[in-house]
């Protein structure tokens, strides 16, 4: 099992003995009483370990019970998987619906514990007043304790019905970039560049920038020496934009030509714009670089790189 693999050895030593502990209880609870019946051995272990611990006087004077609070289980979940799926089938088209529908199911689920523990504690004879009394109880401390889950709780519903950002958006939230992969009752997980998946809590969201909005900036630079004539380039640049967007078929918008970005040291710097999908925008930048290299290289355009140049003192003669 997983959880056993991240102990360490000393608290796998600790369950296991735990575990065996509590086994041999249960056999001496158990079988005791049965093998020993009429002994004073008996009824000492009976009146004392057998209390608690044995099994088959627990099922035998409670196996109705048990056998309802089995159905209760089965049946609760038998509903739950039922409205899951519902709602999975109502909620598959869309980001937005997927995200409300995976809102739904995280809220399925926790009711569906909820009433399935109040109905086995019904039939163990708890009385409905005092699971009502027991739960307003509970509803009063988890609302002085547990401000923060209520805070995220409703953070993530405000999240949600104002759309701020949705199932597969890219957004920021502080330094953290990425895409949006579940938004739930409590948390939202954001998986960044690196494929790490971020679970962040929805009352932490603050000031989150939603760049999945609009179409993204897709921006390529490219310097030409001051040798080259600029008027010359410029026209075989406009000339093949036609062929960037034939070969980059994930931009949207463009490419453009937006002149002269700036006069550098080395060389004088171009621009070209276009638009795509935020999570396409870096491989359109990297697709639009190839394409110029190679149009450079096509027509001779030199594209310039850092020199140094070393003066040495002539020689006295």
């Amino acid at each position: 099992m997983k959880f056993l693999k991240s102990m360490s050895k000393a608290a796998k030593i600790r369950f296991f003995v735990t575990v065996g502990v509590i086994v041999l209880l249960i056999l001496v609870g158990t079988l005791v009483p049965i093998l020993f019946a009429g002994t004073t051995f008996a009824n000492i272990i009976d009146n004392s370990i057998g209390k608690f611990f044995n099994v088959w006087d627990f099922i035998s004077n409670n196996y109705v019970t048990l056998i309802e609070s089995l159905a209760i289980i089965i049946f609760i979940w038998i509903i739950q998987k039922v409205l899951v799926l519902l709602v999975t089938i109502l909620m598959r088209k869309g980001h937005r619906s997927e995200t409300i529908g995976r809102l739904f199911v995280s809220g399925i689920t926790y009711a569906a514990v909820l009433v399935g523990l109040f109905m086995v504690l019904s039939a163990w004879g708890v009385q409905q007043a005092t699971l009502l009394a027991a739960a307003g109880i509970l509803g009063l401390a988890v609302s002085f304790g547990a401000q923060s889950l209520i805070e995220d709780i409703f953070a993530g519903l405000f999240i949600i019905f104002e759309k701020q950002f949705l199932v597969g958006d890219v957004i920021q939230v502080g330094s953290i970039r990425g895409v949006v992969k579940e938004i739930g009752i409590r948390i939202s997980k954001i998986e960044d560049l690196n494929g790490d998946v971020l679970m962040i809590n929805n009352s932490d969201i603050r000031g989150a920038i939603n760049t999945s909005t609009n179409l993204s900036p897709a921006i390529c630079e490219v310097s030409i020496s001051y040798s080259e004539d600029i008027e010359r380039v410029e026209k075989i640049i406009k000339d093949n934009l036609d062929n960037f967007k034939k070969n980059i078929p994930d931009i949207k918008e463009g490419p453009f030509y937006y002149g002269v970005q700036k006069l550098s040291d080395s060389g004088v710097t171009l621009r070209l714009y276009a638009r795509s999908d935020e999570l396409k925008r870096y491989g359109v930048m990297r697709a639009m670089n190839r394409e110029i290299k190679i149009l450079f290289d096509k027509h001779n355009i030199e594209i310039p790189f850092n020199q140094i140049v070393v003066h040495t003192p002539k020689e006295k003669q």
